[in-house]
């Protein structure tokens, strides 16, 4: 379980940061960092039934959730995840859902800097 300061609750932060945030996409799933006001970092997960029944949405969410809880010292300050699952997302072990995750993170930190010309 993620703590309680770290959890994405309302529908317009979901947007703010899907909208504003950079994305990065992999296999099992897609990314979007945004970063905000001084505050602690927050993550919300987006699991649609296109991933499968219930029983498999929440095992993804579960998984996703114990991945992000394992990474959250690398996060900055103000920074906003959303974390979308895609349907192959059913199928990948805890492993291939990190590595998925740390590169999509790793991409979507990359391109969010501003760029030095």
């Amino acid at each position: 379980m993620l703590p309680s300061e770290h959890r994405m609750r309302r529908s317009a932060d979901f947007s703010r940061t899907v909208r504003d945030g950079a994305r990065a996409g992999r296999r099992s799933l897609v990314v979007h960092l945004a970063t905000g006001e001084a505050g602690a970092p927050v993550v919300g997960f987006v699991v649609p039934r296109s991933v499968g029944g219930a029983v498999v949405r929440n095992r993804v969410k579960r998984r996703l959730r114990a991945l992000v809880r394992e990474r959250l010292s690398s996060f900055g300050a103000a920074e906003s995840l959303v974390v979308r699952a895609l349907p192959a997302a059913a199928d990948a072990t805890f492993e291939t859902l990190g590595t998925d995750l740390d590169g999509a993170m790793r991409t979507a930190r990359r391109r969010a800097e501003p760029s030095r010309g």
